[in-house]
């Protein structure tokens, strides 16, 4: 994560996510190890969709497929995107900096695809996040957390078919 400090404020942190789903309805999720730019990996502490910070000059669908093929490996285009289908606004530290992180997530349908970290960032690698696919049932299922915290009860809303409504607001 790069970005000016201002003292005081947290930094204000635009981010495009993707929910791959796959032809079984399955949900591309990645673990979390790090609490921090210097931690070390350690357990997963939640599961999240792939994507990221929104670059200078950069519009929201091209910054979620260049995470999406820096994360996984998976290339798509802009234009295959459904939605924005989600919007969640997220307040957290990441090492001793608060985050204030404006999240748009998309849709990807109908994907076959083995996740290639190879584009992966250092800081990234050097988390060795694990991916998973997970069906709605699992995420239903708890045990574990997930970002949005409410996954497990927005899923299924997405598996009817394509998003035709306004985003919805996420936690």
């Amino acid at each position: 994560m790069t970005g000016a400090v201002v003292t005081g404020q947290p930094w204000v942190r635009p981010t495009a996510r993707v929910l791959v789903l796959d032809p079984a309805q399955r949900v591309l999720l990645l673990g979390a190890r790090l609490t921090g730019p210097d931690a070390v990996p350690g357990e997963v502490l939640f599961w999240y969709t792939p994507g990221g910070g929104v670059e200078d000059g950069e519009d929201l669908r091209t910054a979620a497929v260049r995470e999406l093929a820096e994360e996984t490996g998976l290339r798509a285009d802009p234009v295959d995107l459904e939605g924005p289908v989600w919007l969640r606004r997220h307040l957290g530290r990441w090492g001793g900096r608060e985050i204030d992180s404006r999240e748009t997530f998309f849709v990807l349908r109908d994907v076959r695809h083995e996740v290639d970290v190879a584009g992966r960032t250092e800081l990234e690698l050097l988390a060795d996040e694990p991916h998973r696919w997970w069906t709605a049932a699992e995420v239903a299922a708890g045990g574990v957390a997930f970002a949005p915290q409410e996954l497990a009860e927005v899923l299924p809303q997405l598996l009817t078919g394509p998003w035709t409504g306004p985003p919805r607001i996420v936690s």
